[in-house]
């Protein structure tokens, strides 16, 4: 890609960070151009989603739905991006708020990503169904949800703390709006690898950083395929178009063309 071609796009990603996809967002943006009535609007989206928890659920079941959903930027915001119930609450155990869990991923606001207990293929047979992260459905309703400003410092390119939390919950966005499933791989010791795809007709995984940057857990995988059994990888950023050896890099913008299962 030319380097202004490239600038631009980035620049475009930035604005989809804050606008999402929600369509009231999108047509508000398209009509006004003025990210403060987008806030405005997903403020209204988050509120009225909260308005439906209290209308709909269980009586039993209220308090909890709001607290797990309340803490989803905490949990993102985390080194261990892995779902914690202690999180919502000092003590809390996942028979308390399974199923409140159960109820927001009903709804469609949010998407689980499974860590995997290999890295082979079927993802989904090697999914550990009680152990996952958990993405906003939409990146838009994610930065509304954020403190006040961190959608300007995006627009400007400064993730601040935020920039792990930020393009991994895009990735997730991206991903699961081409109708991928969501999986990662992590194990003790720290290593670790932001998502895991089918990709022509392998396990690949993908990486994904809010600028550049190594990924020493996928460099460890690569290097040792009788182990990982990993043949193919691609790591997703501020990147131009390359290859190196079995390491695609791309641009995040071109992550959704990654069709090629």
């Amino acid at each position: 890609m030319s380097d202004a071609i490239d600038q631009r796009m980035h620049q475009l990603l930035r604005q989809y960070i804050v606008v999402g996809g929600m369509p009231e967002a999108v047509t508000v943006f398209h009509e006004t151009n003025n990210m403060n009535d987008v806030l405005a609007v997903q403020s209204s989206i988050v509120d009225n989603y909260k308005a439906d928890m209290l209308k709909y659920a269980l009586p039993s079941n209220k308090s909890r739905i709001r607290e797990c959903f309340d803490s989803i930027p905490k949990q993102l915001a985390k080194t261990n991006k892995k779902f914690q119930y202690s999180t919502i609450q000092k003590g809390a155990r996942a028979s308390q708020y399974l199923g409140s869990l159960q109820w927001i991923e009903d709804a469609g606001i949010i998407h689980r990503c499974y860590n995997t207990s290999i890295t082979e293929l079927p993802l989904s047979g090697n999914a550990i169904q009680d152990c996952f992260k958990v993405y906003m459905a939409d990146i838009g309703l994610l930065l509304s949800m954020l403190e006040p400003g961190t959608a300007w410092s995006v627009l400007q390119g400064d993730m601040l703390g935020y920039k792990g939390a930020i393009y991994e919950n895009l990735a997730a966005d991206i991903l699961s709006k081409m109708g991928r499933p969501l999986y990662y791989f992590q194990k003790e010791g720290g290593l670790e690898l932001d998502f895991l795809i089918r990709y022509r007709g392998e396990c690949c995984p993908v990486e994904c950083k809010a600028t550049t940057g190594n990924a020493k857990s996928l460099q460890t995988v690569l290097k040792h395929p009788e182990h990982y059994h990993v043949n193919q990888a691609i790591k997703v950023g501020k990147y131009n178009v390359g290859r190196s050896g079995v390491l695609l890099t791309l641009p995040l913008y071109m992550l959704f063309l990654l069709t090629d299962y």
